[in-house]
């Protein structure tokens, strides 16, 4: 069965996984995530894409991000994983392939989703349980939101400026709002969306999304469509 192209739809937060080959490791040191980190920086900033989170995990990464136009998510991924994938090789004198494929990526209705979706990736090394809170982990955008630190990679969206009027008040309610954590079924429907490449909102917002692309974003039923292409899954 012939693969979808990638789902990008400028305006809307997409959630990227990009996993490394057989599981295996993408980082050998604190450097080498220092790296990927300025290659994401430089790159969204020159495809015109706004990083809302990040985690970087031992063997994948996250990425919440909206873009500017149609190809600016794909021109940025393409580009950190060509130069991460040259670094890493170079640095551990190997050859071929760091990805498991291409990266996976999900398009979320902004009001249900995109909070907890920060919450879920913030929480993704504590569920793996490599730290007890998401403040023990350095390599995410958790310390930017709740005043730690600085990260120039870092775009806030909307939704966070709305969380309080202070940056004291909206520290607080990032990190009240990612403690509550994020329910299993909520969990479940970020993953399964992201890795099946199929949008995830309510469903007057799958079919709203729908007239605006031709690819198929759902999982459809038997027979074809009558008029437009058919929805999301």
């Amino acid at each position: 069965m012939a693969r979808l192209p990638r789902l990008s739809l400028p305006g809307y937060p997409h959630h990227i996984i990009q996993r490394g080959n057989n599981r295996q490791a993408i980082f050998s040191s604190a450097a080498d995530y220092r790296h990927l980190l300025e290659l994401l920086r430089t790159h969204a900033r020159e495809c015109q894409v706004a990083v809302h989170a990040y985690v970087l995990m031992s063997n994948h990464f996250h990425v919440l991000l909206t873009p500017q136009d149609a190809q600016g998510l794909p021109r940025m991924m393409q580009a950190v994983g060509r130069s991460y994938v040259q670094y890493f090789n170079r640095k551990q004198q190997r050859t071929g392939t760091l990805w498991e494929g291409r990266y996976r990526s999900t398009v979320l209705q902004t009001e249900r989703y995109l909070l907890q979706c920060m919450a879920y990736i913030d929480l993704n090394p504590v569920r793996a349980g490599m730290v007890a809170g998401p403040q023990d982990y350095p390599w995410s955008s958790y310390a930017h939101y709740t005043g730690q630190r600085a990260d120039p990679l870092v775009s806030p969206h909307p939704l966070y400026w709305e969380m309080g009027n202070t940056p004291f008040a909206r520290e607080a309610a990032y990190q009240a709002w990612v403690q509550a954590g994020v329910d299993g079924l909520a969990q479940q429907a970020l993953t399964e969306a992201t890795l099946r490449g199929w949008a995830l909102g309510e469903v007057d917002f799958v079919a709203d999304l729908q007239k605006r692309t031709e690819r198929r974003i759902s999982k459809s039923k038997a027979g074809r469509p009558t008029t437009a292409p058919s929805a999301i899954g």
